[in-house]
């Protein structure tokens, strides 16, 4: 969903003093540009490049693919319905909407369902997106309520979800749990909490901002995951590489009633061709390679966790221990301000980004400790388990008191 997430991290840093606002945005975009300009990376983030290169490329693809003669859409149509047929059929169910942002299509899918279950209760996990990333939107804008079946840094398990003490009418499972680590479930699991909640007659609807990820972890294709649920929502610059937007997908009813509430939520946009088509790009060059980049994120992050134990670094942690998609968290026992800036300097020395901005833990979390999230997209095909080794090794060689050879 549209945050103020960037790759650096979708978290801002806690630092040990007040920072003036000028000087934090000038850092930021410094960073942005050291590691959007560097040689080699493991992925490209949404915010590397100028605007002149990345409105150049999307307009190299259009005519390539055959939409430089195309209108333009005014309010939904051209581009955009071509990208919600798009969805739908990628997803296997039977309409879907596009939406500016993926806050604002899972608000009015939850208030669709709140509509026809006759209950305001959604449930899900804590750390989901609409719990720690939205400001308590659902509840200010929506009036609805949550509840949360688990508190474990997992998905809930079916037993949680058919013994939770409180009635609720959705279950929103978050696929993959990000903040968790982009954690998934078993595809066996998953059925099964499913199944649990249409045992209680609630409705599921998946939030899928990395639904385009799952289906390497869970062994099904995009239509047997979404056919799981009631509605699906789907990011389109997240895993995809679009510049923004999102859909939600579902019954013909449900989406016709969806459009009308995108609308009172000022989500009618006069023109959004240019999202639209960088979507659609992203569904014909990214959505075939993401099996891959899962696959090589798991050499990338034993390459870690091998430099990281023959460093003698002490504690640290690569979560998932074998990555369910081509993102996983990697944790070490310093500040967030000391490790970005590690980060900051190898790039600035080698022209090489292994990490980017490092967080603090949440509230509750361990204190002296710090993480930061790897992604493994095309760039990082090139990278061997000995160049990822070689990158951790120099990482933390600039490090205070490590020994420099």
């Amino acid at each position: 969903m549209e945050t103020a997430e960037t790759a650096e991290s979708a978290e801002p840093v806690e630092t040990g003093g007040p920072v003036e606002p000028e000087d934090e945005e000038a850092a930021r975009l410094h960073r942005a540009e050291v590691w959007g300009g560097a040689a080699r990376k493991l992925w490209h983030s949404p915010v590397d490049g100028t605007v002149g290169e990345r409105l150049r490329e999307l307009a190299a693809w259009a005519e390539a693919a055959g939409y430089g003669g195309a209108a333009p859409d005014a309010y939904g149509d051209g581009p955009v319905e071509v990208l919600e047929r798009r969805v739908a059929e990628e997803l296997g169910l039977p309409a879907a909407v596009f939406f500016p942002t993926g806050t604002m299509a899972q608000q009015v899918a939850l208030r669709c369902w709140a509509g026809r279950t006759g209950s305001p209760v959604v449930a899900l996990h804590p750390l989901a997106h609409p719990e720690v990333h939205e400001a308590g939107a659902l509840g200010a804008v929506s009036g609805l309520r949550t509840t949360h079946p688990t508190d474990a840094p997992r998905l809930p398990t079916a037993e949680e979800v058919r013994d939770h003490p409180e009635p609720f009418g959705t279950l929103m499972l978050e696929l993959p749990l990000r903040d968790a680590g982009f954690v998934l479930p078993a595809w066996e699991e998953l059925v099964e909490v499913v199944e649990a909640a249409r045992e209680r007659d609630a409705v599921v609807h998946f939030d899928g901002a990395r639904l385009w990820e799952c289906p390497a972890h869970l062994g099904r294709g995009l239509a047997e995951i979404a056919g799981l649920a009631d509605s699906v929502y789907v990011s389109f610059y997240k895993s995809l590489g679009g510049q923004s937007g999102a859909a939600l997908a579902g019954p013909e009813d449900v989406m016709e009633e969806a459009r009308i509430w995108r609308h009172r939520y000022g989500g009618q946009v006069f023109q959004q061709y240019p999202a639209a088509l960088s979507a659609l790009r992203g569904l014909d060059a990214e959505l075939p390679r993401l099996p891959s980049y899962a696959a090589h994120a798991r050499v990338v992050a034993d390459a870690v966790r091998e430099a990281l134990a023959e460093a003698g670094t002490g504690w640290f942690r690569v979560h998932p221990e074998v990555p369910h998609t081509h993102q996983f968290q990697v944790w070490l026992p310093y500040s967030p301000e000391i490790l970005t800036a590690a980060a900051l300097a190898q790039t600035e020395a080698t022209g090489t980004v292994l990490f980017r901005r490092w967080s603090a833990p949440g509230p509750g979390g361990p204190p002296g400790v710090a993480r930061t999230e790897l992604t493994v997209a095309g760039p990082g095909l090139e990278w061997t388990a000995e160049d990822v080794r070689e990158a951790v090794r120099d990482f933390l060689s600039r490090l205070p008191g490590a020994a420099r050879g």
